[in-house]
């Protein structure tokens, strides 16, 4: 009976991986085997192809025929692989550095991601308390105004720098207020004595 070489399939429902074996052509695909070449891996990024081309010449020498599959990859090894097949061994060293690299370039991100949310946060604090002292500062010169006596104040009851100070604290308000009642207290002061020359 003539021998082949080709695939035995090895793997889980799914994830195929393959040996690289010398064969009876009898044989069922998945049954028994002489000798195995090598594998080949295709789900892996790129595919991982491993053979040993000196086994591979030395049973062809003996009049072992490759499947069409094996021929192609006996191709792709002697030509050194190509963008999507690796040929040899993987280098664990370098997948090891590889994961590094990566791991690094993952936790430097997460570190901006949560830099940034940090300063955003604190910039939205800001923005918060800047809107309660504006809203403080608006209900402590209403107080003032309906202190001075009206619903909305005047131009001539507050002015610009009582509204300065009702906007600094709970203790300026009330200098501000005793300002307005003596702003309002003077121009009555003035009418007094206009009223009582009007008789006479």
């Amino acid at each position: 009976m003539p021998v082949r070489i080709r695939l035995r399939r090895m793997g889980r429902k799914k994830q195929p991986h393959y040996r690289i074996v010398v064969a009876d052509s009898a044989s069922p695909r998945d049954g028994r085997f002489v000798e195995t070449l090598g594998y080949y891996k295709p789900l892996s990024q790129p595919a991982r192809l491993v053979l040993n081309l000196e086994r591979v010449d030395h049973w062809i020498g003996e009049g072992a025929l490759p499947s069409g599959t094996v021929t192609s990859l006996i191709s792709k090894a002697r030509k050194g692989g190509d963008p999507k097949v690796a040929v040899g061994e993987v280098d664990h060293e370098e997948a090891k550095s590889k994961r590094a690299e990566i791991l690094a370039a993952k936790r430097a991100k997460e570190k901006e991601a949560a830099a940034a949310k940090a300063a955003e946060e604190e910039a939205a604090a800001k923005t918060a308390k800047a809107e309660a002292a504006a809203a403080k500062a608006s209900e402590d010169a209403e107080a003032v105004a309906e202190k001075a006596g009206g619903d909305e104040p005047s131009e001539d009851a507050v002015t610009t720098q009582e509204v300065d100070a009702a906007a600094e604290g709970a203790e300026t308000v009330e200098a501000a207020a005793e300002a307005v009642e003596a702003a309002a207290e003077e121009p009555a002061a003035t009418e007094e004595p206009a009223a009582a020359e009007e008789p006479a």
